[in-house]
């Protein structure tokens, strides 16, 4: 059986969390560049996990120019097996105010002028996005929020 282990890519603001175990900052090489920043590997209640800032420590990186494939590279590196990554953004429908989560199934990719693969040179692959989410790990937070009863949208 596969062991687990989580990463959280997180906007501005995360990178002082209270509670952890064992918190180091790693620096990661890979193929793509550098990643967004260092990664924050920590224990949590016994559990191994790993915080990356999207847009590094000081929101220093547009979202046009943050190298995914270098920050999943760099989590791939660590052990990482599921991925949540947390975003503040805004909404103009009243049934999701400020404050509220919500967990996608879909999404739509807004940003530009950036390399949108990993299978741009050397590889042809076709990577179906009809269903970009996990379906378990949705279900994962569904119930921490609902437990935890914090204001959650599907």
């Amino acid at each position: 059986m596969t062991k687990n282990k989580l990463a959280i890519i997180g906007g501005s603001g995360l990178y002082e969390i209270e509670g952890l175990e064992s918190p180091e900052w790693k620096s990661i090489t890979t193929p793509w560049g550098k990643p967004s920043d260092e990664i924050l590997s920590f224990k949590y209640k016994g559990k191994e996990v790993c915080f990356l800032p999207r847009h590094a420590r000081g929101h220093k990186i547009s979202p046009s120019n943050i190298n995914f494939r270098a920050n999943i590279d760099a989590l791939k590196q660590l052990g990482v097996t599921d991925i949540i990554s947390v975003s503040a953004v805004g909404s103009l429908k009243e049934d999701l105010p400020p404050g509220k989560f919500v967990i996608v199934d879909q999404f739509i990719d807004r940003t530009f002028a950036r390399k949108k693969t990993f299978f741009d040179e050397d590889i042809v692959a076709h990577v179906s996005m009809a269903y970009p989410t996990s379906p378990g790990l949705s279900n994962c937070c569904k119930t921490v929020l609902k437990k935890l009863n914090i204001k959650h949208s599907l």
